[in-house]
């Protein structure tokens, strides 16, 4: 131990990081007043999301920040450093954490380590989902996923193609567990009420899918409910494809195992989550990329360090399975793991973790749920009242409760909002992912970006009297084209259509046009090459 006190630090602001401080501000409240022990807790924001209420943020059901409990208020005694973590040394004892606005790094040495980082969102696995498609973990997937909701149905009430319409009114999610039921269900009833506020919009055209690769949604939960789950869903508009494999995505479609492709605008992954970059590179055991911990919680090759939640590979005491990574088994892992924390400060003997999931529950939009509580199966309006009985007691913090209660009583009798909350800037250069035989852009669209090929191969044709895409050259990987449109700020002279998969960086118009002015190399590099494919 180090001289001074106790410092236990808590690395993670989900369940299990903040019911781990919780509990242990419970426990050693009479150490923290005499100063014998320390309480601090690291994590990106100064919130815990209550993830379980996220799919209600699409419709406006809930409020956006009614979803989030502020942590200082939570865990009053608990030092909080908002900052994005950079390291972690197990060896050394202390973590080292990014500068924040204008400060510098921060390192933190502990005697007690608490690993709660849970997973991150990974999109990287089939081509073109990171650069189109839409994740949902956070609440600001929630905030993009309204306002990508919102925008196509205001591109769609103004477009003239028919085609082109109908592929901004298919939503398209992925994932037939609890978190892609819930999503679709929430997004399927939001559009199709707002759609009713734009007049010149065919309800009818409207087309909202779950892709799931298992033979029934809901694997977790027993068939009938999710047989159940299906069939209402589909009366309410769903088209569930079963057996059918997302196999990557481009800015306009999903691709299908298979070859199939699905026009659409809003493609939602509720599937690909990987462990915490900063957990792979840590020098202990794991199981599926997860920390392995023996039955008291903590790490064996290290006293003092401790995981729970996603990031844990925590085998319950009683059944000999591995835990599932879900909210109830990181609350009850936290507060097992604060009590053997505090056992092992006081020399008192510590206990197996064992807990019995209690249930199941999941939300299907439109006052209706399915679950299995204690065994006993539920359905339609009765799970639904349990669904949010339950959940509302589960919210930390009074004040939390209060709001829902209030959002979930107006909800009953005032319209969905259709206000967009646009705050983020647009990217100024960024991925994009095409697939073979794709047109990126056509001869006279206007010039609005400058494309930079990262991996594939593209063709450049032109239209001349009496012939029609005649080729001009083949580009491949380093080289750029779009160049043209943006320095004579004049429409495309040609037509830019892919050979193979290709992956771009697109830099905006904006961005180009200010590297251009102020760059004289850039400057004369590209009058240069504009010169060399002119003639």
């Amino acid at each position: 131990m180090s001289p001074g006190p106790t410092r236990i630090l808590i690395l993670g602001g989900g369940f299990g990081g903040v019911y781990t401080a919780l509990t242990l501000e419970r426990l050693l409240r009479h150490d923290l007043r005499r100063g014998t022990v320390e309480i601090a807790l690291v994590n990106r924001e100064n919130y815990i999301v209550f993830q379980p209420m996220l799919p209600e943020v699409i419709s406006g059901s809930i409020g956006l920040v009614d979803t989030i409990s502020p942590i200082r208020r939570l865990c009053p005694n608990t030092n909080l450093y908002t900052r994005p973590i950079e390291k972690i040394d197990i060896q050394r004892k202390h973590i080292r954490t990014a500068a924040g606005l204008g400060t510098r790094p921060c390192e933190l040495e502990y005697d007690h380590l608490v690993i709660a980082l849970g997973n991150v969102t990974n999109l990287a696995d089939l081509p073109g989902l990171a650069e189109h498609a839409l994740p949902f973990k956070y609440l600001g997937d929630a905030l993009t996923l309204r306002n990508r909701v919102i925008q196509t149905l205001e591109e769609a009430a103004i477009e003239p193609d028919p085609q082109v319409r109908r592929a901004l009114l298919t939503f398209v999610v992925a994932g037939g567990g609890f978190s892609g039921v819930e999503v679709v269900a929430e997004l399927n009833d939001f559009v199709r009420a707002v759609a009713r506020n734009f007049r010149h919009l065919n309800t009818g055209d409207i087309r909202v899918i779950l892709v799931h690769a298992g033979e029934l949604i809901f694997p977790e939960l027993p068939r009938s409910l999710a047989e159940y789950a299906q069939l209402l869903l589909s009366k309410r508009g769903v088209e569930v494809r079963l057996r059918t494999r997302l196999a990557g995505s481009t800015a306009e479609a999903a691709l299908l195992e298979g070859g199939e492709r699905i026009a659409t605008r809003t493609l939602v992954s509720t599937v690909s989550s990987a462990p915490n970059p900063l957990v792979a590179v840590l020098p202990v055991k794991k199981e599926r990329g997860r920390i392995v911990v023996d039955g008291h919680l903590a790490v064996p090759e290290y006293p003092g360090v401790w995981a729970i939640g996603d990031c844990a590979f925590v085998v319950d005491g009683g059944s000999g399975e591995p835990c599932p990574p879900t909210a109830q088994h990181a609350i009850r892992q936290a507060r097992c793991l604060a009590e053997n924390l505090v056992a092992t400060l006081r020399g008192a003997p510590k206990t197996r973790f064992a807990f019995t999931a209690l249930g199941k529950m999941a939300s299907l939009g439109h006052r209706s749920a399915v679950g299995e509580i204690f065994g006993v199966q539920v359905s339609g309006f009765l799970a639904w009242w349990l669904w949010r009985t339950i959940y509302l007691m589960k919210l930390p913090g009074l004040d939390r409760k209060i709001r829902v209660a209030t959002d979930w009583t107006l909800d009953l009798i005032l319209p969905p909002d259709i206000v967009q909350l646009a705050t983020e800037k647009p990217l100024a250069i960024r991925r994009e992912h095409f697939e073979p035989n794709e047109t990126i852009f056509r001869e006279g669209d206007l010039g609005n970006s400058l494309y930079i090929i990262l991996d594939g191969e593209v063709e450049i044709t032109r239209d001349v009297p009496g012939q029609s895409d005649v080729p001009l050259a083949r580009l491949g990987r380093g080289e750029c084209f779009g160049e043209m449109g943006l320095v004579r700020q004049m429409p495309r002279s040609a037509t830019v259509r892919t050979v193979t998969r290709v992956n771009v960086l697109a830099m905006d118009h904006y961005t180009f046009q200010a590297l251009f002015a102020y760059l004289p190399p850039l400057r004369l590099f590209f009058e240069q090459l504009i010169q060399l494919r002119s003639n």
